[in-house]
């Protein structure tokens, strides 16, 4: 049986938690670990603050070695069970990343519920990273 990618997300999505924009908001303020799945030029464009981009065709590979991350331990290096929250542009590739996350033994990752639009589009601060 093949599936299609809405498929994919359709079943990461209901294996994995998601977070609304306004409470992910709420939340940066503790300096959270946040992770842009999204490609380089998505990031330059515009980016959650305090956000780390780590590409998702190649986040489980570099996760760890990141190098945001890897000039100390990072607590979610060295603490699976740190809060991750991941986001994309509208939360398919997100979803799909936590749910490898999770697979990868992180206990707490959590999908932006819409991605960068729907955190742009409630109108939450932005960081131009260019």
């Amino acid at each position: 049986m093949s599936l299609l990618p809405s498929d994919l997300v359709g079943h990461a999505k209901q294996a994995i938690q998601e977070i609304e924009p306004l409470a992910l908001g709420k939340h940066l303020d503790d300096n959270p670990v946040v992770i842009d799945v999204r490609e380089p030029d998505e990031f330059a464009r515009g980016a959650i603050p305090g956000a780390v981009n780590i590409p998702r065709g190649v986040l489980e590979f570099e996760l760890k070695q990141h190098p945001v991350l890897n000039c100390e331990p990072h607590p979610v290096v060295v603490m699976p069970e740190q809060p991750i929250y991941l986001y994309c542009r509208s939360g398919g590739r997100s979803a799909l990343a936590a749910a490898s996350l999770q697979t990868m033994g992180f206990a707490n990752v959590w999908s932006l519920a819409g991605g960068y639009c729907a955190w742009e589009s409630q109108g939450h601060p932005v960081s131009i990273v260019a």
